[in-house]
């Protein structure tokens, strides 16, 4: 009897779900959430369909030092490194995924001799990871799609977020601003259209 009540429920809730209409996730989208820009769906189609290349392809891809620093978790050397002392403008993508990861407008001089930002362009696109591998815990930051190690990131940067995003150049590739559009970066165009002189 027991079986059959239990039966009875189960065949009732399927019913009624196929009824309803609405999953919960589509409730919940349509609640009041704002319409995704065409630029947004495409963006979210490219990173959707992005396949991280293998270790050979990326062996391939990458300078030696390019491999160690976001496959192996290497650290480049201070100031002998491309971006440490780059004061172009433009925004820093992911050398594996080309995931846009910081703005030249977010840049300071740390005097560490790396790139240091006070925040992320996309923070959608950081990863933070607890890192003990010097006997003492770190953060680490990552790319979310391309999964590349970038740096670490303190609690000693400038005001107003307080941290600094210490990045490895080899973790990353520089589009100057004037390339933006053609390089597919169009739409981070308009941060330097008010910035006279940038940091």
């Amino acid at each position: 009897m027991k079986k059959y009540f239990m039966v009875t429920i189960l065949i009732f809730m399927a019913a009624s779900y196929q009824k309803g209409g609405n999953t919960m996730e589509e409730k919940v989208a349509g609640a009041g959430a704002p319409e995704e820009s065409e630029m947004e769906r495409a963006d979210i189609k490219k990173k959707e369909e992005y396949v991280r290349p293998d270790e050979t392809t990326l062996r391939k891809i990458l300078s030696p030092l390019q491999y160690k620093v976001t496959q192996k978790n290497g650290t480049e050397p201070p100031f002998k490194n491309e971006y440490w002392d780059n004061k172009k403008e433009g925004i820093y993508v992911d050398i594996v995924s080309g995931e846009p990861l910081f703005s030249s407008l977010d840049k300071y001089n740390s005097g560490t001799g790396w790139p240091s930002f006070i925040k992320p362009l996309e923070p959608a696109h950081i990863v933070e990871k607890n890192d003990w591998l010097l006997f003492s815990k770190r953060t680490e930051v990552r790319s979310k799609y391309g999964d590349s190690h970038l740096g670490h990131v303190f609690p000693d940067g400038p005001k107003p977020t307080g941290l600094r995003y210490c990045i490895n150049s080899a973790a990353l590739r520089f589009i100057p601003k004037e390339d933006l559009e053609q390089e597919g970066y169009g739409q981070y165009w308009s941060l330097f259209e008010s910035n006279s002189g940038g940091r």
